[in-house]
C-alpha cells in the first residue's frame, strides 16, 4: 500500500470537458439499468444495432424438428456464427457447452403441445434458473386473439417483472393463431401490446405490405422471426427487407438449419443484417461458401 507522502496530486482532471454520458444505442432502451442494457449489448452488435439470431427451440411444443433431430451434431457446428442462440433450458443444459460465448436467449413459456391448443401456454422456467444459466433474455410466447390471450399476456408481465427486478430483458413472441390475419393492423397491434406492457424487445413476423408502419409504431426492438423453410434467395430477401423497413435483426431457425449449407446461410444472413448487403450479392456470398465446402 502506498504510504501518504507518496501519494501525488493529481493533474489530468479536464476542467475544460464536461463529461461525456454515452446513450444507449437500442431503440427505447436508453432508460434501463446498466445490467440489462450490457445484456441486451451481447445479444444486439452495438455496431450494428441488429442480431442474428439463431432459433432452435421449437422442441419445446414439437419435438424433433427436421434438422433439429441431433443438436450436437446438426447445430452446434453453426452456432459460432450467429450472435444469440434461443432455445431450450434442457438443451442448453445438456449439449451446449458452457464455453459457448453466443448470447443465450431462453424459452421461458410452455405447457402444450402441437396435438393441443398451443395458446394454452403458462411460465414454464423459474427466474431463479434463469439467472443460475446466466441468460441474456427470457422469451415469451404471446397469442394476441388467440383463445388463451389473456393468459399469455400475463405471462409476459409477470417476467416482465421478474426480469426487471434481476436485470434480465424479456423477449416477446408474437404468435400467430390459425384464424388470425396476417396484417399490419394486426401485428401493428401485437407488438404495441407487449411494447406497453413492458417487453424489452419483440420478435414477430415480416409482412409484405406495411411492414415498416409496424416498426415504426413499436417503441422497441422488433427481430423478424424467420418463418417456415423458403428459398434461399427469398429468405435473404425477407432478412433485407425487414432490416431496411426497420427491423433490429432477424431470429431464423428453419431458414438456416433446415438449408443445404447452414454455415453458408447464416454467414450470408449476417452480411445482410450486419452490413446491408443485398439479397442477389448475399445469394452470390452463399453460394460462393457453399461449394467451397
Amino acid at each position: 500500500m502506498p504510504g501518504v507522502e507518496e501519494m501525488k496530486e493529481g493533474k489530468k482532471y479536464y476542467a475544460d470537458r464536461p463529461q461525456q454520458t454515452e446513450g444507449f444505442f437500442l431503440k427505447g432502451s436508453n432508460s434501463l439499468d446498466w445490467g440489462m442494457k450490457n445484456r441486451l449489448a451481447r445479444i444486439f452488435n452495438p455496431r450494428s444495432g441488429r442480431t442474428v439470431m439463431l432459433a432452435i427451440d421449437h422442441g419445446y411444443f414439437q419435438g424433433p424438428t427436421t434438422g433439429l433431430e441431433r443438436i450436437d451434431i446438426n447445430i452446434l457446428p453453426i452456432v459460432p456464427y450467429a450472435d444469440t442462440l434461443m432455445l431450450t433450458r434442457g438443451i442448453l443444459r445438456s449439449i451446449v457447452p458452457p464455453a459457448t460465448q453466443q448470447a443465450i436467449v431462453l424459452r421461458v413459456s410452455g405447457g402444450t403441445s402441437i396435438l393441443k391448443e398451443l395458446s394454452n401456454e403458462e411460465i414454464a422456467v423459474d427466474i431463479e434458473d434463469a439467472i443460475r444459466l446466466n441468460v441474456c433474455a427470457m422469451a415469451v410466447q404471446v397469442f394476441i386473439g388467440g383463445e388463451y390471450e389473456k393468459q399469455s399476456i400475463i405471462n409476459m408481465t409477470r417476467m416482465v417483472d421478474m426480469g426487471n427486478r434481476y436485470g434480465i430483458p424479456t423477449l416477446a413472441v408474437t404468435a400467430v393463431g390459425k384464424d388470425m390475419a396476417r396484417d399490419a393492423r394486426y401485428f401493428r397491434l401485437a407488438v404495441r401490446i407487449c411494447a406497453e406492457l413492458g417487453a424489452q424487445y419483440i420478435k414477430t413476423y415480416y409482412i409484405e405490405d406495411g411492414f415498416e408502419t409496424v416498426t415504426a409504431s413499436c417503441p422497441v426492438p422488433i427481430v423478424m422471426a424467420g418463418g417456415k423453410k423458403i428459398p434461399e434467395l427469398d429468405a435473404l430477401t425477407m432478412a433485407y427487407r425487414a432490416v431496411q423497413q426497420g427491423a433490429s435483426g432477424v431470429d431464423m431457425g428453419r431458414n438456416i438449419f433446415q438449408s443445404e449449407a447452414p454455415v453458408a446461410m447464416l454467414q450470408a444472413v449476417r452480411a445482410v443484417v450486419h452490413d446491408n448487403e443485398t439479397p442477389e450479392k448475399a445469394l452470390e456470398l452463399y453460394k460462393t461458401l457453399k461449394n467451397k465446402k
